[in-house]
């Protein structure tokens, strides 16, 4: 495919669209494409420096790497630290390990949807919080868990869950 074929059908916020993010996704290509496991690599600092590697960005990668979109999209799809849409800026992350399920982690998620008004996977319309469910996060002895950010809060009720949540919500009057 030309790059003139995809640049039709990139969406009109995807990073490929900005000329700033766009020059970000060229030079980390550029600056991998040679070394061994280059798709690993560039989809790594990808993620690390746009937060996400959209459809249109697997394509683009595949195209400039030289390998089938397949590929691109097996290792976008096997492991769980890539995502396909943009995160919010923080996140929320319910931990589904049998301790924390059994402990309670269910009735949680409906709590932080009936606050949040988003499913899991999803993030809020202001894109200030992305919930996501988890595996377990080794922190078993405190179940339920739940992990905002990269803080690991254990024994959670669902009537503590909007004091938590509030600290990180934007606060519009």
């Amino acid at each position: 495919m030309a790059n003139e074929d995809l640049s039709s059908k990139v969406a009109i916020n995807d990073p490929l669209t900005d000329p700033t993010q766009k020059a970000i996704i060229d030079q980390i290509i550029e600056e991998n494409k040679t070394r061994p496991g280059a798709t690993m690599v560039v989809l790594n600092e990808l993620q690390a420096n746009i937060g996400f590697v959209s459809e249109e960005m697997q394509q683009y990668v595949a195209e400039k790497l030289q390998v089938p979109v397949s590929r691109v999209h097996g290792v976008i799809s096997f492991y769980s630290f890539f995502t396909t849409t943009p995160r919010g800026k923080h996140t929320v992350k319910f931990c589904m390990g049998t301790a924390c399920y059994v402990g309670g982690t269910p009735a949680l998620i409906e709590k932080a949807k009936q606050i949040l008004g988003v499913e899991p996977g999803q993030t809020t319309p202001d894109g200030n919080i992305t919930v996501e469910v988890c595996r377990c996060v080794g922190a078993c002895s405190q179940a339920p868990v739940i992990v905002i950010d990269d803080e690991v809060i254990g024994r959670m009720k669902p009537n503590r869950l909007p004091q938590e949540l509030k600290k990180i919500q934007i606060v519009t009057e």
